[in-house]
């Protein structure tokens, strides 16, 4: 990938400057290197077993330049997974408390992502999302693993999001009922999303594992990543 400069250090203190910054380099991936990174997110995730048969997986429709996951999520449909996608709340904007995400399971083989089809919807940001008549929503806690978009990390585990606050507030009883241990957190990127440090807030809660197109990193659960550096697996 194309040189890219380094972050100042008031990037890495403003959450605002740094996620403009991360949108930048993520932008700057070419559309060649973005369709290599997909083929290589999926081959990684299956080298290292996050996808399973009978899994209940949570997935992401790409947008924005993000890193592709589409091979991912046809790569889990094939092995027999049962795949979820985020639906936003419609009354989102009052409260952190009503921005918790449902997730919709996808019916049928990998032609279902095929476009265009009667079942998906676009939501008030752009984002596709599955919405077949009598769908059954689920909340994250229902699921096994759980892959999530992220604007930038850092390799004690901490993610930067695009700011909305739906997978904190989705993802808020991990930090609070820490007898729950699911779903296993898998933050997605390109490598160059990487920064030195994550600023983090008291909400936040630690990934457990990164996945990026040239490594998948894992934060070893119950760990303090604070203390604990992640182990690289190539």
């Amino acid at each position: 990938m194309a040189d890219i400069p380094e972050f100042s250090a008031v990037e890495l203190t403003d959450k605002t400057a740094l996620r403009k910054q991360l949108r930048a380099r993520r932008a700057a991936v070419s559309a060649a290197e973005r369709a290599a990174a997909g083929q290589q997110l999926a081959r990684l995730a299956l080298r290292h077993r996050l996808l399973a048969q009978r899994k209940r997986i949570g997935v992401y429709m790409p947008s924005n330049n993000e890193i592709d996951v589409m091979p991912l999520l046809r790569a889990a449909l094939r092995m027999g997974a049962r795949c979820y996608l985020p639906v936003v709340p419609r009354r989102a904007l009052v409260s952190a408390g009503r921005r918790k995400l449902w997730f919709t399971q996808l019916i049928g083989k990998a032609k279902v992502l095929e476009q265009p089809h009667p079942h998906w919807v676009n939501n008030r940001y752009g984002i596709p999302e599955f919405l077949p008549p009598a769908v059954r929503c689920v909340r994250v806690r229902q699921l096994d693993v759980l892959f999530m978009p992220m604007l930038g990390f850092d390799r004690l585990g901490w993610r930067i999001g695009m700011g909305g606050g739906y997978y904190d507030a989705s993802l808020a009883y991990l930090g609070s009922r820490r007898r729950w241990r699911q779903p296993r957190l898998i933050g997605v990127a390109f490598s160059v999303q990487e920064i030195p440090r994550a600023p983090n807030d008291a909400w936040d809660v630690p990934l457990d594992g990164i996945l990026t197109e040239q490594a998948f990193y894992r934060v070893g659960r119950g760990c303090n990543p604070l203390r604990e550096p992640i182990r690289q697996i190539d």
